[in-house]
């Protein structure tokens, strides 16, 4: 048995009750229950319909986000999330590029790593390489003044780990960041790359190994094995290629607000909704949400 999930902008809550009845009968669902009023709504089906595709290409140009996922084993024993464009709303080494003035080049490179045009470990080294010589007191700077949370954050973390859910935070960004985000939202763990500082300033290098998608995947690999945990025990978010490995490995891979590329390689899409969409497509109601 399946679950259908519709849902879309918690800022907008336009999802029309006749969409979801729609569908429904359509499919020949089960009841709609309304996971939030005219946000999220969900039904089980007994099997996969064979225009999921169509109909989800229609519900995203109405501004609506449609999952389904095996009913059986929805809520999720473990978090694994990246951490630049899911759990913050920036890319951290765009914001600190734009300090030391290369800003939009630093950025074009980001743009092409993230869409798996370029090798991520080269393209890390040379924007990193780019930064040579800036103050490492930027940093400070940078997660102060440029950094903010992707809404929904704080309910995702809260509700999975008061129902026992473990948090890990794993980012080919940096441990800077990483340390403050996983600090702020209460992850058990994060994983990223280390800036080098001598002097008090950016040596223009990163600390090696790099961690990028294979490491990704080591993480999801070793923390289920230290937890008793399996693959289909993981709900993996993120949005750039270095997140595939970890994708679509784990039981729930979700592609949030991802490049095109990346999205097109998962069948869990969230493009209108917040991170409290990960919640909905669990089975959570807005009022499970913990705060």
């Amino acid at each position: 048995m399946f679950t259908v999930v519709l849902l879309t902008s918690p800022d907008t809550k336009g999802l029309e009750p006749a969409l979801v009845e729609s569908l429904r009968n359509a499919w020949g669902g089960g009841d709609a229950v309304w996971l939030s009023p005219d946000e999220a709504a969900e039904f089980n089906v007994q099997t996969a319909p064979a225009n999921l595709w169509e109909v989800w290409e229609t519900c995203q140009d109405m501004g609506v986000d449609l999952v389904m996922v095996p009913t059986e084993g929805r809520r999720k024993k473990m978090l694994l999330a990246d951490m630049d464009s899911t759990m913050i709303q920036q890319e951290c080494i765009d914001e600190l590029a734009d300090e030391a003035g290369v800003g939009e080049r630093v950025k074009d490179i980001t743009a092409r790593a993230m869409n798996g045009e370029l090798d991520f470990d080269g393209a890390l080294k040379e924007r990193v390489g780019l930064m040579a010589g800036l103050d490492a007191a930027v940093i400070d700077k940078v997660l102060a003044e440029r950094i903010t949370l992707m809404p929904g954050g704080a309910a995702l973390l809260s509700t999975m780990k008061a129902h026992g859910a473990y948090a890990a935070l794993v980012s080919g960004g940096f441990t800077a960041f990483t340390a403050k985000v996983a600090g702020t939202l209460g992850f058990d763990e994060n994983r990223a790359n280390s800036l080098l500082i001598a002097g008090g300033k950016l040596t223009g290098d990163v600390g090696m190994p790099i961690l990028g998608k294979q490491a990704k995947v080591d993480a999801l690999e070793q923390i289920t094995a230290r937890l008793g945990l399996t693959d289909e025990d993981v709900l993996a978010v993120g949005d750039g290629a270095n997140d595939l490995g970890m994708l679509t490995r784990a039981g729930l891979g979700v592609a949030l607000h991802a490049k095109p590329t990346v999205a097109a390689q998962c069948d869990a899409r969230i493009n209108h909704g917040d991170l409290t969409a990960l919640l909905f497509v669990q089975g959570y109601s807005r009022e499970d949400f913990a705060t």
